[in-house]
């Protein structure tokens, strides 16, 4: 790992982070072609983004800014999609989601002025999002095929990460409500330890629950209401059972702190739960602990 970046992990201490904050493109989106509940409030998205942002600092996270303008990308604020961070450097995806490809470039010049080189892209016909991407371990990376990401995408990033030591596991994810709506494999689980994470089981490929099984990960399986509604799932882990979640589900939160979790909330009705999008999407971790 390189000083400054690297995070083949998803639970290793948070060290450094890119984020972006809210625009003018997002306030004036249109909420039915975005597949937003409602107009997004720029001041109160902004409010809450921040809440999530000084989260971060009082856990000593160093937070960066990626501020290059993206007129008409409404969802760019959700930085964790069009890129991986490994030991080598960014690795540029090609997003599934038509309204959201250009993001990718621009993510990798801020990723470059913070120090990152660009160690790859995905090209063609390949497709894949940074929310279908689960780092198992450092050299294991599960990802979803689903709408966001489709098996050229796949194929690409094992070619991509085969030099690295890395192993690409790939499962299938569900149709549930259709192509428009956003689910991604991290939309159905967050580690919150090497050993444990939050989950809502009945949508999981059957052969990743299995493989997590093997590994001895314990699930805290959270509710429908709360997985549908409140994005239970979507949570961030600053360090080993440290995390920060949206608030509004009270019970996956009573669920992490009973396993010894320290949490933290933020806001969601402003801006994540009108725009499916968590503490998750809205980070692009730069630099991890090994776990």
């Amino acid at each position: 790992m390189a000083e400054g970046y690297g995070a083949q992990s998803m639970t290793g201490r948070l060290r450094r982070v890119m984020m972006r904050r809210p625009g003018e493109a997002m306030a004036a989106a249109d909420p039915a072609s975005w597949h937003y509940t409602s107009a997004i409030d720029l001041p109160e998205a902004r409010r809450a983004h921040d809440a999530l942002a000084d989260a971060l600092r009082a856990w000593d996270v160093e937070v960066l800014y990626h501020d290059e303008p993206l007129p008409g990308h409404s969802d760019s604020v959700f930085v964790f999609d069009p890129a991986l961070v490994t030991d080598r450097g960014s690795l540029l995806l090609n997003m599934g989601k038509q309204a959201r490809r250009g993001e990718e470039e621009p993510l990798g010049r801020a990723l470059e002025l913070c120090g990152v080189p660009v160690y790859g892209r995905l090209e063609g016909e390949a497709h894949a999002e940074g929310g279908d991407t689960l780092w198992l371990d450092h050299d294991t990376l599960a990802v979803g095929r689903g709408f966001r990401t489709n098996a050229e995408g796949v194929r690409q990033l094992r070619a991509l990460l085969a030099p690295l030591g890395v192993t690409v596991l790939d499962y299938d994810l569900p149709f549930f409500t259709g192509p428009e709506a956003c689910l991604h494999l991290l939309s159905l689980i967050s580690p919150v330890d090497a050993d444990l994470a939050v989950a809502y089981p009945p949508l999981m490929p059957t052969a990743l629950w299995t493989e997590l099984k093997r590994r001895g990960i314990r699930l805290l399986e959270v509710l429908e209401d709360e997985f549908r509604h409140t994005q239970a799932t979507n949570v961030l882990t600053v360090a080993p059972r440290r995390c920060i979640m949206l608030g509004g589900s009270p019970v996956t939160r009573e669920l992490l702190e009973m396993a010894d979790c320290e949490v933290v909330t933020f806001p969601g009705e402003p801006l994540s739960f009108k725009a499916e999008g968590g503490p998750t999407c809205l980070t692009r971790p730069v630099l991890r602990d090994p776990e």
